[in-house]
């Protein structure tokens, strides 16, 4: 009697293995739409990221009269630059971080682009060729 309950304790070999199979199938399934959730997710957030440091810009044009030179760049927002007497930073607590793939925002003022009066943009995911960039609108 003994002997029959220490056998049905415990699971097989061939248990364990059937459910480790059920487990990757399972993880095979469903990570890749995961990842492609992430992915989506990082370009949204690059595009409110835009959207808000634009709005930071804007502040700082209407108290300077000019939007910050590239060679100020978004460092403008946060400390005061030289030679700027209506500064009424900062606009922003500390630094502007880099874009949700790790990298530098791009600022450039004037704007390169027609219609324009700054770009700010992200070079987005890694392996993105140029045409993958996203700016403000």
């Amino acid at each position: 009697m003994i002997d029959r309950q220490r056998r049905q304790g415990g699971f097989t070999l061939l248990e364990i293995l059937v459910v480790i199979a059920i487990l990757g199938l399972l993880i095979g399934l469903v990570a890749p739409a995961a990842l492609r959730q992430l992915g989506g997710a990082r370009t949204s957030v690059a595009r409110q990221s835009i959207e808000r440091i634009g709005g930071l810009l804007d502040l700082y044009k209407l108290d300077v009269g000019r939007y910050p030179g590239t060679e100020q760049g978004l460092t403008a927002l946060a400390e005061q630059p030289r030679g700027v007497a209506s500064w009424n930073g900062p606009y922003v607590k500390g630094v502007i971080g880099n874009d949700p793939w790790g990298k530098p925002w791009t600022y450039r003022s004037p704007s390169t682009r027609t219609g324009h009066d700054y770009d700010l943009c992200s070079d987005g995911p890694p392996g993105a060729g140029s045409g993958e960039q996203m700016c403000n609108p």
